[in-house]
């Protein structure tokens, strides 16, 4: 066979992917890290549709986002999202930003996992090319872990074989006070939303500290009167 008729196996780009960044809004990952801590007990990780534009260089500006439901079983590689909700909730969030479309998607976790792919290619059946977002929302080490994906297809000569995530340049720029907000949802944080007892129950703890700071201080203005008076 000649050195021009090997078959290679070879990646190919669904887009000019080398030249594809990603550009994320602070908002974008405060939704994400608030819809992890309000997930169901038994998700182990929040999925969800990202809504932004594509700038005239390229860049996938990314400023909003929302979850959608879904249920994962790993042990069979299956995923079921809930199509319904995503697509009003598109239609609710559209309403009001009618400029803002369908980008990608995003999961909460450590990069891509194995029903990546199932996901994926649904939201590619939504808007070409989409981003796959992934956010550490455990910020291990102090550190909150976001990147950003784009599918490539794996093909052996003419046929394609599957498809590979690569990852792409991110851009999180933030003014300050939004800086601050982010260094503080890298501190430790509890897993869930306190119930509405626990929550009565820390307000009446502070309320009588509160109380008590008031007694003392009016102690405090007796015993100053009462000197100054004898």
């Amino acid at each position: 066979m000649a050195a021009s008729e090997h078959t290679v196996l070879q990646l190919s780009p669904t887009s000019s992917s080398s030249t594809l960044s990603a550009k994320v809004h602070p908002l974008v990952i405060f939704n994400i890290c608030d819809c992890y801590v309000r997930r169901p007990d038994q998700a182990e990780r929040v999925i969800g549709t990202l809504l932004g534009s594509v700038l005239s260089d390229g860049t996938v500006d990314i400023r909003n986002s929302y979850a959608v439901p879904h249920n994962e079983f790993s042990d069979q590689l299956q995923v079921a999202l809930d199509i319904d909700y995503h697509h009003n909730m598109l239609l609710s969030h559209q309403k009001v930003n009618p400029k803002e479309v369908i980008v990608g998607w995003y999961s909460t976790g450590l990069g891509v996992t194995g029903g990546s792919a199932l996901i994926h290619e649904f939201y590619s059946r939504e808007v070409p090319n989409p981003i796959h977002l992934t956010v550490d929302t455990g910020f291990r080490n102090g550190g909150g872990t976001i990147k950003a994906y784009v599918s490539v297809n794996l093909s052996l000569g003419d046929r394609q074989l599957a498809a590979q995530f690569q990852e792409i340049p991110v851009d999180l720029r933030m003014v300050e006070a939004e800086r601050v907000g982010f260094d503080i949802l890298k501190t430790p944080m509890v897993d869930k939303i306190p119930s509405d007892l626990e929550g009565m129950e820390a307000s009446m703890q502070r309320l009588l500290a509160l109380i008590d700071d008031v007694y003392k201080y009016v102690d405090d203005v007796v015993v100053r009167f009462g000197a100054s008076f004898n």
